[in-house]
């Protein structure tokens, strides 16, 4: 009777993984990097929900197989290949017991592109035919959102000059949020902690006083740890003119989160802690644009760094992790450069200097300027996007504390 047929089930009695697999190799011939993770996310997928209908399997695989956005076009396009033009099979109790005992290897039809044809892929039992209208039923019924997460990430890829004002803004917010955690570093307090080192006099002996002076209950207690302060200088001048922007946010991301002090130069040095300080990147942006005069002019490294040592701020530079965002380029000698990045490599805890040029193939600091100061940092980094940005964020989360 009709009534006592199985309802209709994909990939039944089918080795998953030979499946995944061998759809995996199916896109990687069209150009989507599908890899080992991908595809052990989609047999798990498959696993944990079978799927009973192919607009089913194809959010499965879609979400499982795919991780960019510009991968979509070629992914439908296999996936239409390998389940538009095979030959569907009956989906009966005889078929569904034929294909537990041996699985088959159906060949697909490839159409016209070659680059997706060619053997076949390990199924036992195919989605029923629809009819058009049956299709386009389905389709309506059926609304899943459209989240791209990878657009952003895409963005992030893309250098700073190719961006627009909305964009940059939008991957600022997202480096706020990247800053999760803050680098800390141990103060002279201590607080109680029964998993301390360190035995607390004080309150040992004061408990000792009910045990006839016996210490009978030991408290314990470590070091009270406090957020490091960072201070960052962002080089504004012409040479810096695409990336001044970006680094801005950087910039207002360590403010908005934490202790920090932040400083931008050309040929004078503007602190712009206070005017990123505010709760509208809009406006703190705006604020922070204004405040500096001598932007887009030259450049004068030396100077700047041995102002602010010798200012009132410089005392922020005491055990903190100072960031300089430059690109080396100085109209000062080299031996000034020296004479300020020793002073401060006896100042601060941590130097990072960040470099829009340090990812390019081939990169040496053999500026004049980046040539001094190189031996004294901790760190070169590359600073051209803002997935560089987001590298240097989790980095300075990471830093080691004592």
């Amino acid at each position: 009777m009709p009534g006592d047929e199985p309802a209709p089930v994909l990939l039944r009695g089918a080795d998953r993984a030979a499946f995944a697999v061998a759809l995996a190799g199916r896109l990687r011939t069209a150009g989507v990097g599908a890899g080992l993770t991908e595809v052990d996310d989609f047999v798990r997928a498959l696993r944990v929900s079978p799927p009973a209908s192919r607009t089913a399997l194809y959010w499965t695989a879609r979400i499982a197989l795919l991780r960019r956005q510009e991968d979509l076009a070629a992914f439908d396009r296999v996936f239409s290949a390998v389940f538009d033009d095979a030959p569907p099979l009956p989906l009966t109790r005889a078929a569904q017991r034929e294909a537990r005992r041996d699985e088959v290897n159906l060949p697909v039809r490839g159409g016209g592109d070659q680059s997706i044809g060619g053997g076949g892929l390990p199924w036992a039992t195919l989605p029923a035919v629809l009819s058009v209208d049956e299709t386009e039923a389905e389709d309506d019924r059926i609304r899943l959102p459209e989240l791209r997460p990878s657009a952003l990430a895409a963005l992030a890829e893309r250098p700073f000059e190719e961006l627009d004002a909305g964009q940059t803004a939008l991957l600022g917010e997202a480096l706020r949020e990247a800053l999760a955690r803050w680098p800390t570093r141990r103060s002279r307090r201590h607080a109680a902690d029964p998993s301390g080192r360190r035995v607390a006099l004080r309150p040992t002996i004061a408990r000792a006083r009910r045990t006839g002076w016996e210490a009978m209950t030991v408290v314990r207690e470590r070091p009270v740890r406090r957020p490091r302060r960072v201070v960052m200088l962002c080089d504004v001048s012409e040479s810096m003119r695409a990336q001044a922007a970006a680094y801005l946010h950087l910039m207002r991301a360590f403010t908005t989160v934490c202790e920090a002090e932040v400083f931008a130069f050309a040929t004078t040095l503007t602190r712009l802690t206070p005017a990123l300080r505010q709760s509208s990147a809009r406006a703190a942006i705006e604020q922070a644009t204004v405040a500096v005069g001598d932007r887009f002019g030259g450049t004068r490294i030396a100077s700047n760094l041995t102002a602010l040592l010798d200012s009132h701020h410089g005392n922020a530079l005491r055990g903190a992790i100072a960031i300089v965002a430059s690109d080396g380029w100085d109209s000062e000698p080299p031996e000034k450069m020296t004479a300020a990045m020793r002073r401060l490599r006896r100042r601060a805890y941590t130097i990072l200097w960040l470099n829009p040029r340090a990812g390019a193939p081939g990169f040496r600091p053999d500026v004049l300027a980046m040539a001094a100061a190189a031996p004294f940092c901790d760190a070169l980094l590359p600073a051209a996007t803002f997935a560089d940005l987001t590298d240097v964020v989790r980095r300075l989360t990471a830093v080691s504390t004592r």
